[in-house]
């Protein structure tokens, strides 16, 4: 395998760099909070939140402001 598509410090395959979204669902359970959904659409973020039904998740911003919150 060429050497441009191994990483330097790991030997791990080369993978793009994720553009970041604008909205991150965040779920807050035992393990901390953790990142499971990622949008660009405020509508659609809202409607993922409200999919779900267990647990307790958060809707922020780029810059970490919250924006909406579902109580278990």
């Amino acid at each position: 395998m060429s050497r441009a598509f191994v990483k330097e410090d790991g030997g791990e395959r080369w993978t793009p760099p994720v553009t970041p979204h604008a909205y991150q669902l965040i779920w807050r359970g035992a393990g901390g909070p953790e990142v499971v959904h990622e949008t660009d659409d405020l509508l659609d973020a809202l409607r993922w939140l409200s999919s779900r039904f267990q647990g307790e998740f958060e809707v922020r911003d780029q810059t970490g402001t919250l924006l909406a919150t579902s109580a278990a």
